[in-house]
């Protein structure tokens, strides 16, 4: 016998309990169900009880409360949880029910779940959902794929509780089929770690370089955020370095070893996968490698003695010049990848839309993605955004300052590698001819591999007797 509620949620974490409130936020009944009851028993302690929030201490008595179609969001860590959740869930769900994933899957684990859900009758939808604690609370940004007939009963539900951009949209929109969704978060993220590398470097080169205190840095970063690099990873940039914890700036307390979830890792291997350079979201994926050993670190600085120099004329204005132009390289660098996987899997990915839906909500919100819901609304076939009048104007204004600091930060001993790489990108891409003939002819020379030839069609192959 089914009951009234709207939407189930599995899973009470920070993501899954922010995004139960949000959805009885907006008048949709929720039932709610965690693994450990106490985890239950605390949420509903709180705000859930004031808001009509139904508890449920098993999986059954959760798909009990539900009317028909039934619909259960998983907000479980990725990876085998979520493939345990699905088999309890069916268990009790039946033909026709709706199935969604909102955590970080990996877009083939949402292939592989779609498919099998859906052997058994039931609908599945993989979402990604970005936004962290706040987000998630009062309005993520939401990128749903998988099932269309599954979307098109959620969507008032979805769009409702997601963020607005500033012209009013939600920012949630359908994606694409199987896992559509969850590609786009995990290409999300990897750009976001290449947004947090970029602003590191730039911490790194005002704090060594220039010897600016984080005081004087987060009103550099304030003043940023007034303008082209105005953003929610700028904002809090600013705010962080303004903050103190025992007397001495917060920056300086934490220990230098950033971790990793594995997104940006999925996101360098699916580029290798498909072809496509993401070469700032890679070095910025190995920058929290090397990070990762301070002891390693601290040994080779014992070793090589001589430590970073000063960036000599180089400025903040300078600085703010390369991180705008190597921002400009890894959006560029991730959206040739969503084209690629759209080519390559049958998505049709509209990348205006999607560069839309990250205009609020998300940790990557800036007003820079405005430029970029325009520049594929010029040009929906744009295959590379560093082609677009408007950003190729940015990068030649950039240019200077780019070179200046990418030189500066390699005499002074001050590791850039973001911005290093997105300038070797950038010049790669601009450049008519590249050694790669060389290689070709190493590559016949040794191994008999062939080449095509210059002055000959394309797709001909050669092999010379070397």
């Amino acid at each position: 016998m089914s009951g009234h509620a709207d939407i189930a949620v599995a899973g009470l974490g920070v993501m899954g309990a922010n995004l139960a409130l949000n959805l009885a936020d907006k008048g949709h009944l929720v039932a709610a169900y965690n693994r450990t009851t106490s985890v239950t028993d605390e949420f509903m302690a709180g705000e859930a009880g004031d808001l009509g929030v139904l508890p449920a201490t098993s999986i059954e008595e959760l798909v009990g409360m539900l009317s028909r179609p039934r619909v259960v969001l998983i907000m479980v860590t990725a990876g085998k949880p979520v493939d345990a959740v699905i088999d309890s869930l069916l268990e009790h769900l039946e033909t026709g029910d709706i199935i969604i994933d909102g955590g970080n899957s990996l877009y083939s684990d949402t292939d592989r779940r779609q498919a099998f859900v859906e052997s058994r009758g039931l609908l599945y939808l993989g979402i990604g959902v970005s936004g962290g604690e706040e987000g998630a609370r009062h309005g993520p940004s939401i990128m749903p794929g998988g099932s269309r007939k599954a979307w098109e009963h959620v969507e008032p539900m979805l769009k409702s509780i997601a963020a607005k951009a500033p012209d009013g949209k939600p920012c949630c929109e359908w994606i694409g089929t199987g896992g559509a969704g969850h590609f786009v978060k995990m290409v999300h993220n990897g750009i976001e770690y290449g947004d947090m590398q970029v602003i590191a470097e730039a911490y790194d080169l005002m704090r060594r370089g220039m010897g600016m205190s984080p005081a004087e840095m987060s009103k550099v970063f304030a003043r940023w955020d007034e303008g082209r690099l105005r953003s929610y990873l700028i904002e809090i940039t600013s705010d962080i370095l303004a903050t103190e914890l025992d007397g001495q700036p917060i920056v300086d307390v934490i220990l230098d070893a950033a971790g990793q979830k594995g997104t940006g890792k999925w996101t360098v291997i699916s580029s290798l996968d498909l072809g496509q350079p993401t070469t700032l979201v890679a070095e910025a994926v190995y920058a929290r490698i090397v990070s990762s050993d301070p002891d390693a670190r601290k040994r080779a600085a014992a070793i090589y003695a001589n430590g970073p120099g000063t960036l000599g004329a180089v400025t903040s204005d300078d600085v703010e010049s390369a991180l705008y132009a190597s921002k400009i390289i890894s959006y560029a660098q991730g959206f040739r990848l969503m084209r690629a996987a759209s080519d390559e899997y049958g998505w049709d990915l509209d990348l205006a839309t999607i560069a839309s839906i990250w205009r609020a909500g998300c940790i990557i919100r800036a007003v820079f993605l405005e430029d970029i819901t325009a520049a594929f609304l010029r040009d929906p076939s744009l295959p590379d955004m560093i082609e677009d009048d408007f950003f190729s104007g940015a990068l030649e204004d950039a240019g200077a300052s780019w070179r200046e600091v990418v030189a500066g930060a390699a005499m002074s001993g001050i590791p850039a590698p973001a911005y290093s790489s997105a300038l070797s990108y950038f010049d790669g891409m601009r450049s008519e001819r590249l050694p790669a003939n060389l290689i070709q002819a190493q590559r016949d020379f040794f191994g008999a591999h062939t080449f095509e030839r210059a002055d000959r069609p394309r797709g001909e192959f050669y092999h010379h007797n070397w």
